[in-house]
């Protein structure tokens, strides 16, 4: 005697539990490398009583402050300082390509105020429809 088998069709379903796994290595490597890729220069910002942006869509422009004077741009190689008119020129070409763009400065509290005013008059003159001064808050 023979034994009959049924002839199974085939399955047409996607199996899509090694998907989700690969989604989830990702998901974990994006978390871990997330706050790694925030480039800038180490300042001292000043603490001040302050309310938190609100979201936005593009990421802002950031020119930093040391508290020897000297600037940084979070564009390309932000480890290399800047003169004025190098920082200013970068920003013009920001604008023009995309004018909603913020501009923020982020000062270390030992910087004089007129070094401070003075790059903000050289990033409007650049372009920046406003500039913004980056505080932290006090705990």
């Amino acid at each position: 005697m023979k034994a009959s088998r049924k002839k199974r069709k085939p399955m047409a379903d996607m199996n899509v539990v090694p998907y989700i796994d690969v989604m989830l290595v990702l998901l974990i490597v994006f978390m871990v490398t997330a706050p790694l890729l925030m480039q800038g220069v180490q300042v001292e910002l000043p603490k001040a009583p302050a309310e938190p942006m609100g979201e936005q869509d593009d990421e802002p422009l950031i020119v930093s402050v040391k508290a020897d004077g000297s600037l940084y741009i979070n564009m390309g190689d932000s480890e290399k300082a800047r003169p004025l008119e190098d920082i200013a020129e970068r920003v013009r070409k920001v604008m023009k390509q995309k004018p909603e763009t913020k501009v923020l400065v982020w000062g270390d509290q030992a910087v004089r105020y007129g070094e401070v005013v003075t790059l903000m008059a050289a990033l409007q003159g650049a372009g920046a429809p406003s500039v913004g001064l980056v505080t932290e808050n006090p705990r």
